[in-house]
């Protein structure tokens, strides 16, 4: 008959911390969440230290290019979906390596020939009011000048004037020309010194390289956990398959791409080995992620692989119907507490640490923290980062209210994209489609969860996630005291109706 495992399978929900003693140095300004993101050696420090414990899931709806910019600003890293062409999935990894941070590479670009209408066209396009005109009409061709608001009007203009009436041409622009990339701070006091909102960046050939706003660095100023590479570009990461593995991961490698990760709901296969061994076999210097994983033997199989960091989770996902469609899958708090044990067993007997990532079951802020405690080294999100405006999902509005569309990786409309290169046939989702609550801007967002992680942690006597580990003391609640720990036998002002 099958092995039994009589120990309840537990979620998130199930715990609460007990409070250590707080001491005076126990503040949040104080915290560190530095954590290690792919496998080191004992007295050897990872090759890639994430500066706050979350990364982007590898989802449709989830981690493009624009959210992986965003989250790297705060200190994250996304992870961009491989349900796609490896030409477009390369294309997003190839825009955030390009966007040195204060750098920005102009995506709206004309040439001279363009008329006030394109011009218009383009400005409702992008939102952007600083239009680059060059030699060919792309970011990189030769400078020769910039169209403003300040050089036009519409009311004096007709809309089929040619752009080189009434752009400012380069010979009077200041920029900047060099072979080599100057500082940040540089180029702002060349735009503080010449009193201008924009400064161009030229190669030796003139043409365009970057264009720095005097906007964006009093916004680095703010962005003090950047995740940067050596040459200050954003770190990011990229999710591969065990189908195409062998032409997607040499494309990615040369987009620049900084660590990858095997996305399936089922790590514990010998697809996935190979998979690892052959990136790991190919590519000495690539980091790869491995997973999902529920339970000890699947976190050594995969770090026997090579795995650099071992995600886990199986039907925990808000999105995710695996469980109730296959029968799979554990109680995320059981799985990342066995996992992590397994991970400091490991570490004992071969002295090389391989970071957990705690993927699903994140319904509350305060579940990372419980995450954290129970041994993970970081979370994985895909539901919180969806709501935000990062998202390559719409905002829709259902009666007066505001959504952002949310779908996972195993329902249809994310496997559909296969339809067009292969004859599969899907006989059963193992995700659904849905809208989840539109929540605004990531930084905002973010900020506010860190402060509450930073808060508890500070309550249980830690400054950082080692601490908070060691420190840490768990309880197992009722379902009684989860209703207790809300607000209860009150009516809460915001849910009577004014009159």
């Amino acid at each position: 008959m099958a092995k039994i495992i009589d120990e309840i399978s537990r979620t998130f929900s199930e715990f609460l911390l007990i409070p250590c003693l707080t001491k005076k140095e126990n503040i949040t300004g104080n915290v560190s969440l530095k954590t290690p993101l792919v496998r080191f050696k004992k007295g050897e420090k990872s090759q890639i230290i994430l500066n706050i414990p979350m990364v982007s899931a590898i989802m449709q709806s989830v981690s493009d290019d624009k959210l992986a910019i965003a989250l790297a600003k705060e200190g994250g890293i996304s992870f961009i979906f491989s349900s796609q062409s490896i030409e477009k999935e390369s294309e997003m990894v190839k825009r955030v390596k390009k966007y040195r941070a204060g750098f920005v590479i102009s995506d709206s670009n004309l040439t001279k020939d363009a008329t006030l209408e394109d011009v218009i066209n383009l400005k409702l396009k992008t939102k952007h009011s600083t239009i680059a005109i060059t030699s060919d009409g792309t970011a990189n061709g030769e400078l020769l000048g910039l169209v403003t608001n300040r050089d036009y009007r519409i009311d004096l203009l007709s809309k089929k004037t040619k752009v080189e009436k009434f752009m400012t041409p380069i010979n009077k622009l200041i920029f900047v020309k060099s072979k080599n990339d100057i500082s940040l701070e540089e180029a702002n006091n060349l735009i503080w010194k010449h009193k201008i909102n924009q400064l161009p960046i030229l190669d030796d050939k003139n043409r365009l390289k970057y264009l720095v706003f005097r906007k964006d660095f009093e916004q680095c100023k703010k962005n003090v956990n950047e995740l940067l590479d050596n040459e200050k570009r954003y770190l990011v990461g990229a999710g591969i398959n065990t189908h195409d593995y062998k032409q997607r991961v040499p494309a990615l490698i040369d987009a620049g791409v900084d660590v990858l990760c095997v996305d399936s709901s089922d790590g514990f296969s010998e697809w996935q080995e190979e998979t690892i061994k052959w990136v790991k076999q190919k590519y000495k210097n690539v980091f790869i992620g491995g997973g999902n994983v529920v339970d000890g033997n699947g976190f050594r199989f995969l770090a026997d692989a090579g795995a650099d960091f071992v995600k886990v989770g199986i039907g925990g996902g808000s999105i995710c119907i695996t469980r109730e469609t296959k029968g799979i899958g554990r109680g995320q708090a059981s799985s990342v507490i066995e996992v992590c044990k397994e991970r400091d067993k490991y570490f004992k007997e071969t002295g090389i640490y391989i970071p957990v990532c705690s993927d699903g079951g994140i319904v509350l802020d305060y579940h990372i923290t419980l995450a954290l405690a129970m041994g993970a080294d970081f979370v994985m999100l895909g539901r919180y980062f969806a709501r935000f405006d990062e998202s390559p999902t719409d905002k829709i509005n259902i009666n007066g209210t505001f959504y952002k569309e949310y779908w996972g990786e195993g329902s249809l409309r994310a496997r559909n994209w296969q339809r067009y290169n292969s004859e599969v046939k899907f006989k059963f989702a193992e995700g659904v489609d849905s809208y989840v609550p539109y929540a605004g801007l990531l930084s905002d967002n973010v900020h506010l969860t860190l402060e509450k992680i930073k808060s508890t942690m500070c309550n249980c006597g830690s400054l950082n996630i080692k601490e908070l580990q060691k420190n840490a003391v768990l309880t197992v609640v009722s379902s009684t005291s989860i209703i207790e720990g809300s607000a209860h036998d009150v009516i809460q002002k915001d849910t009577v109706s004014s009159k």
